[in-house]
């Protein structure tokens, strides 16, 4: 099984929140995915939390994710997606994560439970 993780799973993970052992079990099988968007947020906040670009480098090798490229298909489906999940608050990782997970069929992982209204995509939500 493939699944797409967002920012807010993987930062659950990493801060020991609640739904991180979810998703340490999720990491143990199947074929596990980010995007390069939702990385690029979870390194943000790491170096907001005060960790040093070694620290991040350092966490970022022990999170089980391949990071995938997002290619002018899945960014264009991204732009697209804006309009039906503006009322949501979905960000540009959200909806980078959103549009990857339908390009490889695959589940998307979250922790944001508005997620929940958006419509095709096969979701999973931690909490």
């Amino acid at each position: 099984m493939t699944r797409v993780f967002d920012a807010s799973a993987v930062l659950a993970a990493i801060f020991q929140e609640p739904g991180s052992e979810q998703v340490a079990q999720l990491w143990q099988d199947g074929d596990n995915l980010i995007s390069a968007v939702s990385y690029s947020e979870v390194v943000a906040k790491l170096s907001e939390r005060g960790l040093s670009d070694a620290e991040v480098m350092m966490v970022m090798e022990g999170v089980p994710l391949t990071v995938v490229s997002v290619g002018q298909d899945t960014a264009h489906a991204a732009g697209l997606m804006r309009q039906s999940t503006r009322a949501l608050g979905l960000s540009l990782g959200d909806r980078a994560c959103l549009a990857l997970a339908l390009a490889q069929k695959a589940t998307a992982v979250t922790a944001d439970q508005q997620w929940q209204k958006v419509q095709g995509v096969d979701l999973m939500v931690i909490r």
